[in-house]
């Protein structure tokens, strides 16, 4: 593999580092899991590109010796790196193509489109794997009109979650307050904000542009069609979304400075912002419990999850996903690797792997959130055990709880550019631009992008 290994020391220089995992001998025997055809005679070598092993966490690890074990005569190596798209089409026109990628969802659109992505039809009646198990708001993300391009491999989702020194300081209850009422928590967000001179704390981050997707969703306004080929950014639920969610940042007084005090927070350390009262609340990635619960596990929070204007709870999902180019010189066995990646018994075996370590440490185990709803019924339910954290306890079932409610962005050819599109129109309208115009101007943008990306 003297030629994958030279391109691995490129990959590495050029793109950042990516996240993996550790070993476990656990197996679980559920009829409910997708589970990977058993030992073969598979072999040959396997190249991934856009994951680490040796750069990689434990639950990377384990995964990847998990697929070892099963299949001992194929040489899998990594590019130990994070994905990159133009490391990866460089890959792709090298003479020597990945065999796998490890993708996220929201970009998939993009591959698919170009052809550069084998359809699983055959790979999923090989490795006898059940789509069913997999989340619809992970699994609607890599399919195409019914053909599936890819196996989902995370799965990140957001909640609300609330400060609750910072309510009882304001007179408020972040059990009670109406998070579905935008007008409720733009006046929550002016109680809970203190600027005494200078800005100590911000009411409520409503984290733009990167979320306005949920924001948009939740106010019944999908910023683009089921099949990812007509842009929507102009829309009237879209437009009022952001006119809504750009005035949050008005108490702090204005963008510049919410920005620049939310610049100070040590966002990943024990004086993070909810430790030291600098924020009231915001929409977040579920990952971050794990953060407060690691470095801040007296910190007091209420978690909730979002919802929408009519009062029903709902989330944005995304994640990562594992997908077969075409031009694999190796596609049965990446096929195998898929599975075993994102199969239950594997991730299982990784969480139990973790959740003894954590132990072992002292450290709370907060679980690890997956694609495959087999897997995690079982994480949440046998191995996660936050019983003397009744705080995290209770805001982790919030977060799988709402996993159902779950919706993905749709796979567009011009995922990007779309993406590009819309977060910079909003970046527009939080330094002082018509909302209405700068929408109407990305929406012109972004379906220009998919009509050239799709031919």
């Amino acid at each position: 593999m003297i030629k994958r290994r030279k391109l691995i020391a490129v990959f590495a220089v050029a793109v950042g580092v990516a996240s993996g995992s550790h070993v476990a001998e656990a197996r679980y025997d559920n009829d409910v899991m997708s589970s990977p055809v058993g030992p073969s005679d598979l072999s040959g070598e396997l190249f991934a590109f856009g994951f680490g092993y040796e750069t990689g966490d434990q639950i990377a690890q384990v995964r990847v010796d998990e697929f070892r074990q099963l299949y001992p005569d194929v040489d899998i190596e990594f590019s130990e790196s994070g994905f990159d798209a133009q490391g990866f089409l460089s890959a792709l026109a090298s003479g020597d193509p990945p065999d796998l990628v490890n993708l996220p969802r929201n970009e998939i659109g993009t591959y698919i489109a170009r052809g550069v992505l084998e359809p699983l039809d055959e790979c999923i009646e090989q490795q006898g794997v059940d789509m069913g198990v997999f989340y619809e708001g992970a699994s609607s993300q890599v399919s195409v009109d019914g053909t599936y391009y890819a196996f989902p491999e995370f799965f990140n989702t957001r909640v609300w979650i609330l400060n609750n020194a910072a309510f009882a300081d304001a007179g408020l209850d972040p059990e009670a307050i109406d998070l579905s009422d935008w007008d409720a928590l733009a006046e929550a967000n002016e109680q809970l904000t203190v600027v005494d001179g200078e800005l100590s704390r911000i009411g409520l981050d409503v984290k733009l542009p990167e979320f306005l997707p949920l924001w948009a969703w939740a106010n019944g306004a999908p910023m683009i069609s089921e099949d990812g080929m007509t842009a929507q950014l102009d829309a009237a639920g879209v437009v009022e979304a952001v006119e809504a969610t750009a005035a949050f940042h008005e108490p702090a007084g204005g963008r510049a400075a919410f920005l620049d005090f939310r610049d100070t927070w040590d966002f990943f350390g024990a004086e993070n912002q909810y430790a030291t009262d600098q924020l009231a609340g915001m929409p977040m990635e579920q990952w971050y419990l794990n953060v407060l619960a690691s470095n801040s596990p007296d910190v007091e929070i209420t978690v909730r999850p979002f919802e929408t204007r009519d009062g029903e709870p709902i989330t944005w999902a995304d994640g990562n996903s594992w997908a077969i180019p075409t031009a694999s010189e190796n596609k049965e066995a990446a096929c195998a690797f898929a599975a075993t990646m994102t199969s239950a018994e594997t991730w299982i075996a990784a969480a139990e792997a973790r959740a003894e370590t954590r132990a072992a440490e002292g450290a709370p185990n907060t679980g690890v959130y997956t694609g495959n709803q087999a897997a995690d019924d079982v994480i949440f339910s046998e191995i996660v055990d936050l019983s003397e954290m009744p705080t995290f306890e209770a805001a982790v079932q919030v977060v799988v709880d709402n996993q159902q409610n779950a919706f993905g962005m749709p796979p567009s050819p011009a995922a990007a550019a779309f993406q590009t599109a819309y977060q910079d129109a909003v970046n527009e309208v939080l330094e002082g631009s018509d909302a209405a115009e700068a929408m109407a101007s990305a929406q012109e943008e972004a379906q220009a992008a998919i009509d050239e990306a799709a031919g």
